[in-house]
């Protein structure tokens, strides 16, 4: 019986000595543990600066769209006035080009009574000619009369009969001749009227000129307002254009910033979870010697996925500004192979040292 006590008393010392040192090996990798979670909790902090960096970069993209909005309405006010101001000039430009074909007609008319004037009054010059000649022509027979009554006196009592029927003709031709003179003096005032009809004409065509002249000027200087007008409507409606586009680029943006927000706020929400539960089984694991293993067991496992998350966190963290396209995706998953294949000696190295400790 003496000889069977310290046999049985032998085994339990190896037993111990392997519960010890497991033990001192599980609070060597706790630490490493809780050292690994102190720099994730530092890299947590380092993203969440960089999230605040980014709400207030997204902040100043928000003013920018509202300023850019706000310029946009402005802009196309512009172009509503613009747009009536080029409607009103066509509608003056439609009107001037009527007066205008009115001046015209009017013109012609003008230049037609003027040509029927013109020929009246080279006809009225005729007419005043040949009365002219026919005056000159008289004169010269009173002369050759007057002087041949000296010559004639002898011949008056043959001539009374004579003298009387020329007398008679004398009488007629004065008659004719008071009738000419009336006609001349006529002919003469309605050459004046039609002379002062001309000079009014001629001033009223140099007028006409002068007004076609800016007219014309006119026309020519609003077809090229009209012609920067549109130059400046098309460069505005490019420029809303390509605003539109922007903005349209960093709504896209802010969404996916948003987005990955929530993601790491998730992450981030797990990990605390996970640590707070790792810090209660160790408080529970230090009260509870009992039954180690299997508390051990699940810390492990659980402390492994946490690890595991925080580095997919980190590779999340690391390309935020790209998007899911197969390159990263096919990094992802060669990371987390990678990651699985360091953790698979660990475990079997634990599970090893459990299935021990429970010999």
């Amino acid at each position: 019986m003496n000889s069977s006590l310290p046999l049985s008393a032998s085994p339990q010392n190896p037993s111990t000595d392997l519960e010890s040192s497991t033990i001192q090996k599980q609070r060597k990798e706790l630490q490493l543990l809780i050292a690994e979670l102190k720099d994730r909790d530092k890299e947590l902090n380092d993203m969440v600066a960089v999230h605040q960096r980014q709400l207030l970069a997204w902040e100043d993209d928000r003013q920018k769209i509202l300023t850019l909005a706000e310029r946009c309405s402005m802009l196309e006010n512009e172009l509503h006035k613009r747009n009536e101001t080029i409607r009103t000039l066509t509608q003056r430009l439609k009107v001037l080009e009527s007066q205008q074909n009115d001046r015209r007609t009017t013109l012609e008319n003008t230049q037609q009574k003027l040509q029927e004037l013109s020929q009246k009054a080279t006809d009225a010059a005729l007419h005043c000619q040949a009365v002219e000649e026919k005056n000159q022509s008289l004169n010269c027979s009173l002369l050759e009369l007057s002087a041949k009554i000296g010559q004639l006196q002898a011949r008056e009592q043959e001539l009374i009969t004579m003298l009387k029927l020329k007398d008679k003709d004398i009488l007629e031709a004065t008659n004719h001749i008071t009738e000419f003179t009336s006609k001349f003096k006529k002919l003469e005032s309605a050459l004046r009227t039609v002379k002062m009809a001309e000079s009014s004409i001629n001033k009223e065509k140099q007028d006409f000129k002068l007004r076609l002249k800016q007219l014309t000027f006119e026309m020519n200087k609003l077809k090229d307002d009209l012609d920067e007008k549109t130059k400046e409507n098309n460069e505005q409606r490019e420029e809303i254009m390509r605003l539109k586009q922007e903005n349209n680029c960093l709504k896209n943006e802010l969404l996916l910033n948003v987005e990955k927000a929530n993601r790491q706020d998730q992450l981030l929400q797990s990990a605390k979870s996970k640590q707070v539960r790792t810090n209660t089984e160790l408080s529970n694991l230090r009260q509870d010697s009992c039954s180690p293993t299997s508390k051990l067991q699940r810390l492990l496992a659980e402390s492994r996925q946490m690890v595991a998350d925080l580095e997919l966190s980190t590779l999340l963290h690391i390309s935020p500004c790209c998007s899911p396209s197969s390159s990263s995706v096919h990094m992802t998953t060669e990371l987390t192979e990678a990651l699985c294949k360091v953790q698979l000696p660990a475990m079997e190295e634990s599970e090893t040292k459990l299935s021990l400790f429970s010999l």
